[in-house]
């Protein structure tokens, strides 16, 4: 192990007080938040956060007529935090804003930007044959950021009766990310990049927590699909029942994917189709992502041979940690040759046995750090839908 204590935080009551409980308990963290993206931005577009933050406000509207209790709740964290709603805003958008910034700089910088701008990752789901004897539904990533960050990323659990109780990763100020809910549903997602025009979309962060605050696995494929983002994300939807699908959603259209042999497997490029936008032009944001996809996938079949649930999730822990390509590889680390504020490294890798319900997250790179189960099971909160197809 090395040493970190990733915090884990529980909220719950209205959209407010459950935003105010998270930002008093995450304060320090939202203020580390805050102080890295001051610089960040700074050095990246040149814009001081004032400005950063009088940008972010042209969201509102959107948000407000969208998802109005996420935007309740995010001004409790405002609250809670001691901060303004709209540096909790920008926590929030942090993705899209450098996205936007981008389009006005050359083609070098704009590829520079795209990488920035989204989350690497390397997300799966397994099930049936492809998770060993037992057969369990497992889905995780590792997820790759900013390697400065890595002192600012929290799990959260809400608790928002009658909704699905959720359980997130996510960076510090931030409502919405990766995570699994009481009814079944884990949700990981990955940037892809590619530029579709200046029209507002709405911030994956509020998108990928209306997700999870689905009882149903229909309604939630109904909010990936419906959605317009501002931004192109790829989102891996698994269900305990061993149902899983890819969506790569983009403002003008998804392309998606199902498992092969009960093996699904997502990194940073397109995998299901290039939007029409994109040929002829496209590079992903990622070069690495054409190595860690079949790394992945290869290591992943490795699973297969597990006896117990236990030695599944072992078995994934062992294929995350892979170093092929090293730094740039599915167990990521810091490229030195890099300035400071730009260095990407596996900030926590995630496996949700949808099954059993237990959660297991390392507190930094698979290699150096063993799984860590979460105090609380996944179903520990309000259930699937009446009418959700039988789980057997």
């Amino acid at each position: 192990m090395s040493g970190q204590s990733m915090r884990i935080i529980e909220v719950s009551g209205d959209p407010f007080e459950r935003g105010r409980l998270y930002g008093e308990q995450a304060a320090d963290l939202i203020a580390q938040a805050i102080e890295y993206y001051q610089e960040a931005f700074l050095k990246q577009v040149g814009m001081g956060w004032d400005a950063v933050c009088d940008y972010v406000a042209q969201w509102y509207p959107l948000i407000d007529s969208t998802c109005p209790e996420l935007l309740t709740e995010m001004r409790g964290v405002a609250a809670g935090a001691g901060r303004s709603a709209n540096e909790i805003l920008a926590l929030n958008v942090r993705g899209e804003f450098i996205y936007d910034l981008g389009s006005q700089r050359s083609a070098r910088q704009r590829q520079e930007e795209d990488e920035d701008s989204v989350d690497g990752c390397t997300s799966y789901f397994l099930s049936g044959a492809a998770a060993g004897a037992a057969g369990h539904s497992l889905i995780g990533q590792n997820w790759d950021w900013r390697h400065s960050t890595r002192q600012q990323t929290l799990i959260v659990r809400i608790v928002q009766d009658p909704l699905p109780t959720i359980i997130m990763q996510l960076e510090a100020g931030q409502i919405g990310r990766h995570g699994a809910n009481s009814a079944g549903i884990g949700l990981n997602a990955n940037g892809l990049g590619g530029r579709f025009g200046s029209e507002i979309g709405l911030p994956q962060t509020f998108i990928r927590r209306l997700v999870l605050n689905q009882s149903s696995l229909s309604d939630a494929l109904k909010v990936l699909v419906n959605t317009r983002p501002h931004i192109s994300s790829n989102a891996l939807l698994g269900h305990r029942s061993g149902y899983a699908i890819d969506l790569e959603t983009t403002p003008d259209g998804i392309g998606w994917v199902y498992p092969e042999q009960d093996m699904l497997v997502h990194a940073n490029h397109y995998q299901a189709e290039l939007p029409a936008q994109l040929r002829g032009r496209y590079r992903p944001i990622s070069p690495d992502s054409l190595l860690r996809l079949p790394r992945a996938q290869r290591r992943l079949a490795e699973v297969s041979v597990a006896q117990t649930p236990a030695e599944a999730v072992a078995a994934v822990h062992a294929a995350m940690s892979d170093h092929l390509g090293y730094p740039d590889s599915l167990c990521a680390h810091p490229d030195v040759r890099r300035e400071a504020y730009r260095q990407w490294s596996t900030l926590l890798s995630s496996c949700v046995d949808l099954t059993s319900g237990e959660y297991h997250i390392t507190e930094g790179t698979p290699c150096e750090n063993d799984h860590r189960l979460l105090p609380w099971n996944v179903y520990d909160g309000p259930g699937p839908h009446p009418q959700e197809a039988d789980l057997s």
